[in-house]
């Protein structure tokens, strides 16, 4: 090889070097602004919720359809680093589309409806029963039956609109509850609640409906781990405050600005977060906010943190969508658990809670023997709460087939923690 022939060919390996070198630069710089950008305290995504108008003739398709966006969404928040709970597809009210079916037909269905979904791994909600103030109890009957008789399915009765609190649909959804008193270790009302002023769109089940054209998708939180870092040594309420703010916030801009792209990808319109910081066993709420009253929850102070927590998600500027209120889910979270099992939470309290915060009373462990009618006392509070302040409320009561008061609840479920009962006055 001549020397000038060898000069060339080093200065050209010369060059392809010093571009690699270059990229590699380039894309570390690139990685680490993404890092710096993104919340540094990630919650999990407890939920990705698409929304279809279910047509019983073509559901399996529009299922498919559905779950390849649910999928590419899922892809991309966690290639961003979240993880991902549940991927979920949520219809209209079912009795739209079950209309001129026998009550043994529409079960049959979606007895395949829940099987497609135990095959794809997706949760389902069926949508409410009873959403307009005259439709007949006898659809919160055969919701009772349909839910009683699948695994995966979640719906709900609608208790309470913008009439006012429907008396006759809160008889229904106690009956319900008594009826699914009675499935596998009482398990069946985990996936169904009363819901009173609960708008279209929310991405938490069983509360998940919609009553447009469908091909939406929602995201839900699972934040209670923002809320305990940032109340955690915050010497007042307003640095409290403000630290949440600035930490959903971050959260909140880096879903949206991943679920802004997921909408232009794939045509499903993106309809917003549910900023609601739901919490999951030892990822506790009420640690959260014992980290800022440092006393136990259900005592003193315990109202103010609920409504420094819901203040702050409100001053959170994104698309908002469903509850985004503190949820004080009692089963489904360690802390809570506890304190209901000590006796420093109370329904009564949880209702006060309610009145400036989430979702009323959640997953909230009875006495087998309690009677429909004592339940529709419970319902009908929560419902008249919901009519007075127009927020969104629901009651998911768990009575206990064969336990009493003073007796630990057996749940066999892995987003269920257990728990004392303790005495209600329903009297």
């Amino acid at each position: 090889m001549r020397p000038s022939t060898w000069k060339n060919s080093n200065s050209t390996i010369l060059r392809m070097l010093f571009l690699v070198l270059a990229l590699l630069f380039v894309a570390h710089v690139t990685q680490a602004q993404k890092q710096a950008a993104a919340p540094a305290n990630k919650p999990k995504i407890r939920a990705i919720t698409a929304f279809i108008n279910l047509d019983r003739s073509q559901y399996q398709l529009q299922v498919a359809d559905a779950l390849k966006m649910l999928r590419r969404a899922q892809t991309t928040f966690e290639s961003r680093g979240y993880q991902v709970q549940t991927i979920r597809i949520a219809t209209q009210p079912f009795p739209e589309y079950t209309k001129g079916l026998t009550k043994e037909q529409a079960i049959a269905f979606f007895k395949q409806y829940d099987a497609l979904a135990e095959k794809e791994k997706f949760a389902a909600s069926i949508g409410p029963a009873m959403l307009n103030a005259e439709d007949s109890d006898s659809q919160a009957e055969l919701l009772g039956e349909i839910l009683g008789t699948t695994t995966r399915l979640n719906g709900t009765v609608v208790v309470a609109g913008e009439d006012g609190v429907r008396w006759n649909a809160v008889g229904a959804a106690a009956r319900v509850m008594k009826k699914l008193e009675e499935t596998q270790h009482s398990q069946g009302n985990f996936r169904f609640a009363a819901i009173a002023m609960v708008p279209p769109l929310t991405p938490f089940f069983p509360a998940a409906y919609h009553t447009g054209f469908g091909h939406q998708f929602a995201i839900a939180l699972e934040s209670a781990n923002v809320v305990a870092a940032a109340f955690k040594d915050a010497r007042d309420l307003g640095m409290a405050r403000q630290r949440l703010i600035d930490s959903l916030a971050a959260t909140a801009f880096d879903v949206e600005s991943h679920a802004g792209r997921i909408d232009q990808e794939t045509g499903w319109a993106y309809m917003g977060i549910d900023l609601s910081p739901a919490p999951s066993g030892d990822v506790s709420i009420g640690a959260a906010i014992e980290n800022l009253t440092m006393q136990p929850f259900g005592v003193s102070g315990t109202l103010t943190a609920a409504a420094t927590i819901t203040a702050a998600i409100k001053d959170v500027k994104v698309k908002q969508t469903g509850y985004s209120g503190l949820m004080l889910p009692i089963l489904e979270d360690t802390r809570l658990a506890q304190r209901w099992s000590e006796g420093h939470v109370s329904l009564d309290a949880l209702l006060s809670y309610s009145a400036v915060c989430g979702t009323g009373l959640d997953t909230v462990p009875l006495p087998g023997d309690i009677t429909a009618e004592e339940l529709s006392l419970i319902v009908g509070d929560m419902a008249s709460l919901a009519v007075k302040w127009h927020k969104p409320l629901s009651a998911r009561l768990l009575p206990v087939l064969g336990k009493g008061w003073g007796e630990m609840t057996e749940f066999n479920d892995p987003f269920l923690v257990n728990a004392k009962l303790q005495s209600l006055d329903v009297k």
